[in-house]
């Protein structure tokens, strides 16, 4: 997912709609609006959209039965929903049919923003490994995938690429040649303590020591050689989603759901 994202805003306050609408496109984003649940649904069913950002209380169709009538022509597509005075009940039951939060109103714009960024796979994958090839391979399959991906071979290296740019997530060899993999995921959760960090190993045997040290550091799991990059691509897309769930306010913390 590149470029633009393209925003479908929902809402029968129209001078609402259109200050939202009008912010997005200043910030580069394809907005487009909706007044009602009912124009809302049929949109989707006529186009592609890339995030609903819709009203729960609106007259006719609410923000919740819309809600449902997408999630069911496009299950995928991220929809947030916002309210001056949606009651814990209206806020689960969004939840249950799929929504990814409930925003208070007046919306914090920039939390949408930031959602956005992130949504549109801003972030990068940062690979940590000695071997060269294994990076440029794994570097090529993420890439493929629409992620933005950096590689580093020097371990001493890692915390410059944490300060000048914002991982979604480091994948970290445990052994690194001249290097040891715990030793810089001690340094990475020292100066950034909820980063997720998945580790790999190609030494099953002689690393389980490793392993269950880096997992008590706060690991985020731990991958063996050869890599089941779909095994990867899941990891990476759930991280996404607690990271996406937070920036709209759920809690995240470093360890997996499971």
């Amino acid at each position: 997912m590149t470029g633009k994202q393209k925003v479908l805003v929902v809402d029968d306050d129209r001078r609402m709609v259109k200050t939202i609408c009008d912010i997005l496109r200043v910030k580069g984003h394809d907005a487009h609006p909706a007044y009602s649940g009912e124009e809302a649904v049929n949109k989707v069913l006529g186009e592609s959209f890339d995030c609903v950002l819709m009203d729960l209380k609106m007259p006719g169709i609410d923000g919740v039965e819309a809600l449902k009538m997408i999630k069911g022509a496009a299950p995928e597509l991220p929809v947030v929903l916002m309210s001056a005075y949606a009651t814990e009940n209206q806020a689960e039951e969004a939840s249950r049919q799929g929504a990814f939060a409930v925003l208070t109103k007046p919306i914090d714009v920039q939390m949408v923003l930031s959602f956005l960024a992130l949504l549109r796979k801003e972030e990068s994958i940062l690979i940590v490994d000695d071997d060269p090839l294994f990076c440029k391979t794994l570097k090529d399959i993420l890439q493929a995938r629409g992620y933005r991906v950096e590689a580093e071979t020097d371990p001493d290296s890692v915390i410059g690429h944490l300060e000048e740019n914002y991982e979604l997530l480091v994948v970290l060899d445990l052994k690194l040649g001249r290097g040891d993999g715990v030793d810089v995921l001690k340094e990475i959760r020292g100066k950034y303590p909820t980063k997720p960090v998945v580790l790999v190993t190609g030494h099953q045997g002689e690393s389980t020591s490793a392993i269950e040290k880096g997992m008590r550091i706060g690991a985020y799991t731990c991958l063996y050689k050869p890599l089941e990059v779909e095994k990867l691509v899941e990891i990476i897309e759930e991280i996404s989603l607690r990271k996406l769930r937070a920036l709209l306010g759920e809690p995240f913390d470093i360890f997996p759901l499971h």
